[in-house]
């Protein structure tokens, strides 16, 4: 049955066990990540199991779910699918980095400046112009920020460094990934699947240089406490990963891209908290002050951004919004089905991207009458 067709009672249950699985895995995942960090200091061996996890269980959920192959061009693996690759690899060693050496709470805070990126990069290599709401709106997301560290307990610049470079990282992700989906027409569960495997080429020789030289030349392979319980928790933590990825594309398949902007800043919020209470970071209320202040502007900020695209909405297509990385034609893509991911004939089509933490997400919209073009980041 078609999400369209189903009751709203019913809708509603599954939006909010959706969310509830969601939020639970992100805030877990989060939690393990730091545990595992604590107690054995290599960011690089989790980041790769956090990438054999997308190679190991999502091809069998594609064939499951009936995801279509897509032959991409030479030149974009050249061009994109490398340099994705290699941000995906780097922004995760990063993130972990981040992970290490600075609290959780503080380093989702930061991930909360992906706005300010977006925008910025945006202008660079797009040329793309906002409006006033959305620049007003980064606002509290960078006096949020700042007052977050400059009240942060625990902070090491480092930490900070790390991840502001993984939130670049991110950002570049998601400009470039939404040009790759909409060129191409692929799935971006597909998508994702590619980057992992190309992403591999990259994590395995840095896991060897970094870490298995390590554990080798100092033997800290043998003086790891609890190895087992340590390669049961990267276990877990890759899972978690591969499962927040599909989850969230699940709420977004079925939600509006407000809605699920929404859905996501909760969801920052419950993984800032529990993270403080089941870690216990030392923190100040003025430190807590700045990271809800971050997240609400992260809000505003898609806010301000629906806003502006319902209003492109009521204005007519123009020959620039059709190009094409090889030559301008209509984006197509497949009717909306009631299999999870459907294939059947081809039709013009409207996507709302919504940027995430870990990749990009295309809603497919159920209405044909304009082409859009638009970003959200949460």
């Amino acid at each position: 049955m078609a999400a369209a067709d189903r009751p709203p009672v019913k809708e509603g249950f599954r939006i909010v066990f959706l969310c509830v699985g969601w939020y639970t895995v992100s805030s877990g995942g989060n939690i393990v990540n730091k545990i595992i960090l604590n107690g054995f200091p290599y960011p690089v061996t989790v980041s790769l199991f956090h990438i054999i996890s997308i190679v190991v269980f999502l091809p069998p959920l594609l064939r499951a779910w009936g995801v279509p192959k897509t032959e991409l061009p030479s030149k974009y693996y050249q061009w994109y699918i490398l340099p994705l690759a290699f941000g995906k690899y780097f922004a995760s060693v990063s993130a972990h980095f981040s992970i290490w050496k600075v609290p959780v709470s503080y380093a989702h805070t930061v991930k909360a400046t992906m706005p300010i990126w977006v925008v910025l990069l945006s202008r660079i290599i797009m040329k793309e112009k906002q409006t006033t709401k959305v620049y007003v709106s980064l606002i509290p997301i960078i006096g949020g920020v700042l007052l977050a560290t400059a009240t942060e307990l625990s902070f090491d610049v480092s930490g900070l460094i790390s991840a502001l470079a993984a939130t670049l990282c991110f950002s570049l992700q998601n400009i470039f990934s939404k040009k790759v989906l909409r060129d191409t027409n692929i799935h971006h569960l597909r998508l994702l699947n590619i980057l992992g495997f190309n992403a591999v080429i990259f994590m395995v020789p840095t896991w060897v240089l970094v870490d298995l030289s390590v554990f080798l030349v100092n033997g800290d392979l043998a003086d790891v406490s609890g190895w087992t319980g340590t390669f049961v928790l990267l276990l877990i933590s890759g899972f978690c990963n591969f499962a927040q990825n599909v989850i969230a594309f699940s709420v977004l398949n079925i939600v509006s891209p407000l809605s699920y902007a929404v859905a996501n800043a909760t969801k920052r919020i419950m993984v800032i908290s529990i993270s403080l209470l089941m870690l216990r970071n030392p923190v100040s209320l003025t430190n807590v002050m700045g990271m809800m202040t971050a997240i609400v502007g992260v809000f505003l900020y898609n806010k301000a951004k629906y806003d502006a695209n319902k209003e492109k909405k009521k204005l007519p297509s123009t020959n620039q919004d059709l190009v094409s990385f090889d030559n301008p034609v209509l984006e197509k893509v497949q009717v909306n089905g009631s299999v999870p991911f459907p294939h059947g004939p081809e039709q013009q089509h409207n996507w709302n991207n919504v940027l995430t933490d870990h990749f990009q997400y295309s809603r497919q919209a159920y209405t044909t009458n304009y082409n859009s073009n638009h970003q959200y980041v949460v």
